[in-house]
């Protein structure tokens, strides 16, 4: 049977919300699978594809097995309750063992996610080469109960860069069907995306980053995973409608270069802050989660007046757009 190939469209890496430190009894605040419940329904219904769980935004590396598993069983159930069954779920796979890679994707498969986000193997990246990246990802997929897509994030993992011949090779596996680039190089995504050896009905490519899906979706890509999704949704799904539509009528190409930039400002904001800046404007715009309630070394919050000094510079266009959507 022919492996499921996630849609095009916008995907959101949510964050993982954690109730209060106060009310959790262990040594770190416990999940709080209502509250990712209610923001993935949240999501859902304001356009967004799919989403992206226990990524590198949602700190699976921060989870034990039996809460990733919860919390993706958790959504899954959510979701179906509201009336989004079969609502497209990737899972983050950030691991760097064969037989532990193989185990997060089984559970992943059990509590309901169709595909599994596989981070390149990092922790020895300045000693890894392209054929054994191919190798090391060929055993993932010919083993794997879910189809996988290759997460190349050089940042989480010593600056491995997945190689555009490597995505080539690796794009013929039937049970490899995408691919996630959270880098910069612009040049590597539209190799990829174009490159008439690939099969681009069944293996997608999709950017980390907001601020390149105008010119990349032009150039083929089949969307984003992005995290200021998770805060203005309506904004980066009209940008994808957009460059997806590819028009030529003045009034859209207009309205596609306003979107872009001011999205474009806006992710200075997801860089400056990361992980815990995605949270509180997730909490400040849309009321989901609360303050201070993430795992060493994520806790904590954005610093007195940064809130309100950063928004006015680097969100407030972007919030526009979405009221007016």
């Amino acid at each position: 049977m022919a492996a499921s190939i996630p849609p095009t469209g916008v995907y959101v890496p949510v964050p993982t919300f954690f109730q209060s430190p106060s009310s959790s009894p262990g040594l770190q605040p416990a999940i709080n699978v209502k509250a990712q419940v209610e923001h993935s329904i949240f999501l859902a219904k304001n356009g967004i594809r799919g989403l992206v769980l226990m990524g590198s935004t949602g700190v699976a590396v921060h989870l034990s097995k039996a809460e990733r598993y919860e919390m993706v069983a958790g959504v899954r159930e959510g979701l179906n309750n509201a009336g989004f069954e079969q609502y497209p779920i990737m899972a983050g796979v950030l691991t760097n063992g064969i037989d532990e890679t193989l185990e997060w994707l089984a559970d992943y498969k059990e509590a309901g996610a169709q595909w599994g986000l596989v981070l390149a193997p990092g922790y020895f990246g300045s000693s890894s080469n392209q054929e054994n990246i191919k190798a090391w990802y060929t055993v993932i997929a010919d083993n794997s109960p879910i189809p996988i897509l290759i997460y190349n994030y050089p940042g989480v993992t010593n600056q491995i860069i997945v190689a555009p011949e490597t995505y080539t090779a690796l794009a013929q596996h039937p049970n490899i069907v995408g691919c996630k680039m959270s880098h910069g190089n612009v040049s590597h995504h539209v190799q990829v995306s174009l490159n008439p050896v690939i099969d681009h009905e069944t293996f997608r490519v999709y950017s980390g980053f907001g601020q390149q899906l105008g010119p990349i979706v032009h150039f083929g890509a089949a969307g984003v995973i992005d995290g200021l999704a998770a805060i203005y949704p309506k904004t980066i799904v009209r940008l994808m409608d957009l460059a997806e539509g590819k028009s030529n009528d003045p009034a859209a190409v207009a309205e596609l270069h306003k979107l872009q930039q001011a999205v474009s400002v806006a992710q200075e904001f997801i860089g400056k802050f990361g992980i815990i800046g995605i949270k509180e404007a997730i909490y400040r715009v849309t009321g989901f989660g609360i303050l201070d309630a993430g795992r060493l070394p994520l806790r904590g919050n954005m610093s007195n007046g940064d809130w309100e000094k950063w928004h006015d510079q680097l969100l407030s266009g972007v919030e526009s757009l979405e009221k007016s959507l």
